[in-house]
């Protein structure tokens, strides 16, 4: 009977939730999440998956579906594999690639010592012990392949090889693909170990042949990251680059194959590539990249030689993100597009104007339900003369002749673009239905602007950037809508630590603070991260090295635990605990600093969260804390 009453409770707190009027945590959550899966290989339909959570049992349903690329009824449908084409079949479809984790190295206290089975003990030896959110136990993810026809012996081409693809923590498919000869394997990897892989960048793309079992690099010149090798359909090849070693952030270029020649499509064009997908013809290729404050698709078409290389066109254009490419049939395109008012859904682009028409509508009820508030862009003058666009997000039934509290948004990154992205976290709408104004500056260090806009930010932490973000809420506070005596900053990772640095040096303009995961204390984070390449490239090197001037400010000018004796503001900080990347000391010495000198705080600790925040119960009780700490100090 109480398991009734309760589930009765939920039931009527759950209809009661699409009868707000604006944007709630709880509308937030459940919102579905739309992923294309790919074209038919009719090239008529698309085939897409919709997941929805469930608050009640702390689960995800997800349902997938078919739907015309002409537009119609979406069909649920359960056995799709077969509509689509299997990326890790042969062309010849005698092959099928498959990856598995081998154990190659001794970490446990049971690898050494069999007999003492309930020992919990890592015996580490080198760098690169733990990864985002995981210790390293000695096991290689390894690409391998096995026949289809007689299903033999799965073949390992990594054969007792210390490295990993896909590449670990974030990498998947796309680190491995078929030559279009059905002979020969390509695949990403790192194939460096200890100190030298947690210090560099350097991915390469091999190919190994079946006939011979033989592997040959075929980046090894270049120094960076090499990444998404794909065959066009008249096999060529083209990956991802990027140059310099150790620069995670460094600006990402389409390279092509052609007749031996290694060619470089966007070398000459001053903007970075996230992603790209070959043209079904195979003369041109698609790709999406930062463009001021917004990610659209551009092509560009694949010249002979490098002599006559052409600029890319940008084909959409307008306030949104498409941020990834389904798939193409004929002069159709479907993508994935999203704003900071709608999550992603997909959409078809006609490859000659550029015009979208929206393909799914998994999440309209819920947005015709409620008020949304407007978005639009703002340009403001920095200390140094540049103009910077900025967001601003106004609430639901916004009134000029009102005053806001206004909240400054600190991206992370720190060279991530602050585009018209749709967080199930830092969800701007959310915050507006609360009744904040939010400016979100594309300060210095962030694509979409030029390289040099995006470039600047490195070894200058507490610089410029910082400068940016004042400049920001200056340029907001004029308008007489901004209640001038309720600011606040929010942020998290490199947004993180901007909020803790800007506690140091705001001069009174806030009155709240929220970091989440954020950099404290450059030396702590610098002997704990497991990235070094990162830390090693933003801040200028190690802190013990006394003769480098760069570095030396970066640990000193720019490390929020020399200022924090500056701090006099109420502050929440948040961290996860198997966060590695801002291990778990950076926010509790945050916390404790402020504590200790009787600032009004608050810890929002999550034990088993990285980096994010990605179980739904604990996603909902970090809005609910996050509002309830604005309420209490805005």
């Amino acid at each position: 009977m109480q398991k009734l009453i309760v589930r009765f409770i939920f039931l009527f707190t759950t209809l009661g939730l699409f009868a707000q009027d604006v944007m709630t945590p709880e509308i937030l959550i459940q919102l579905n999440k739309v992923h294309g899966k790919g074209i038919t290989k009719d090239g008529n339909n698309l085939i897409y998956s919709v997941s929805k959570y469930n608050i009640e049992t702390n689960s995800k349903l997800t349902k997938t579906y078919i739907v015309p690329i002409s537009g119609g009824e979406a069909q649920i449908i359960s056995d799709f594999e077969s509509l689509l084409t299997d990326k890790s079949i042969s062309p010849n479809g005698n092959y099928k690639i498959t990856t598995s984790e081998i154990k190659l190295k001794k970490i446990t206290g049971q690898d050494y010592y069999p007999e003492l089975k309930n020992s919990n003990v890592k015996i580490i030896q080198s760098l690169n012990y733990r990864h985002w959110d995981t210790w390293e136990d000695g096991a290689f993810s390894h690409v391998m392949y096995t026949s289809t026809k007689n299903k033999g012996e799965l073949i390992d081409i990594m054969e007792g090889e210390p490295f990993d693809c896909p590449q670990k923590p974030f990498g998947g498919s796309e680190d491995y693909t078929w030559g279009p000869d059905s002979e020969n394997i390509l695949y990403v990897t790192k194939k460096l170990s200890g100190t030298s892989y947690a210090t560099s960048t350097n991915t390469d793309i091999y190919k190994y042949n079946l006939t011979t079992k033989k592997t040959i690099n075929l980046t090894a010149e270049n120094k960076g990251y090499d990444t998404n090798p794909a065959f066009s359909s008249k096999g060529q090849l083209a990956w991802l680059q990027m140059k310099r070693d150790e620069y995670e952030s460094d600006k990402n270029d389409i390279v092509v194959k052609i007749n031996g020649e290694t060619i470089n499509l966007t070398a000459n064009w001053d903007g970075t590539v996230n992603s790209f997908k070959w043209q079904t013809e195979g003369s041109k290729i698609y790709f999406v990249a930062p463009v001021l404050g917004t990610v659209q698709l551009f092509e560009i078409k694949v010249p002979s030689s490098k002599k006559n290389i052409e600029s890319p066109k940008q084909i959409t254009n307008g306030q949104f993100d498409v941020s990834g490419i389904v798939g193409q049939s004929k002069n159709t395109m479907v993508v994935s597009r999203r704003d900071m008012n709608h999550a992603s859904e997909l959409y078809t682009v006609n490859l000659s104007t550029g015009k979208m028409k929206q393909l799914t509508h998994e999440n309209d009820a819920i947005y015709n339900s409620i008020k949304l508030g407007k978005v639009t862009k703002r340009m403001v003058k920095t200390t140094d003369g540049k103009h910077m666009l900025s967001w601003v997000i106004y609430p639901p039934n916004f009134d000029s002749s009102k005053k806001y509290p206004t909240l400054l948004y600190c991206q992370g990154g720190p060279q991530g673009a602050l585009s018209q992205f749709y967080s199930f976290r830092w969800n701007f709408q959310l915050m507006a239905a609360n009744g904040y104004i939010i400016i979100a500056p594309n300060r210095r260090g962030m694509p979409g602007y030029g390289v040099e806009w995006n470039e600047q930010i490195s070894k200058d932490y507490g610089g410029q950037n910082m400068e940016d973000y004042l400049a920001a809420i200056d340029d907001i506070s004029k308008e007489p809508y901004v209640d001038t005596n309720r600011l606040g900053a929010v942020g998290a990772s490199y947004g993180g630590y901007s909020v803790f640095y800007l506690a140091a040096i705001h001069e009174g303009r806030f009155k709240t603070f929220i970091s989440h995961d954020g950099i404290f204390d450059w030396r702590s984070m610098y002997g704990t991260t497991e990235e070094l390449f990162f830390v090693n490239w933003d801040l200028g090197g190690a802190y013990w090295d006394k003769n480098n001037a760069v570095a030396q400010k970066s640990y000193t000018e720019f490390n929020p635990a020399e200022k924090v004796e500056k701090w006099n503001t109420p502050i929440m900080i948040i961290q996860g605990g198997i966060d590695y990347r801002v291990p778990i000391g950076q926010g509790l010495a945050a916390f404790q600093a402020a504590q200790l000198q009787g600032i009004k705080s608050k810890l929002l600790f999550f034990p088993n969260e990285n980096h994010w925040v990605l179980n739904g119960q604990n996603s909902l009780i970090w809005q609910r804390e996050f509002y309830k700490w604005l309420k209490e100090t805005l």
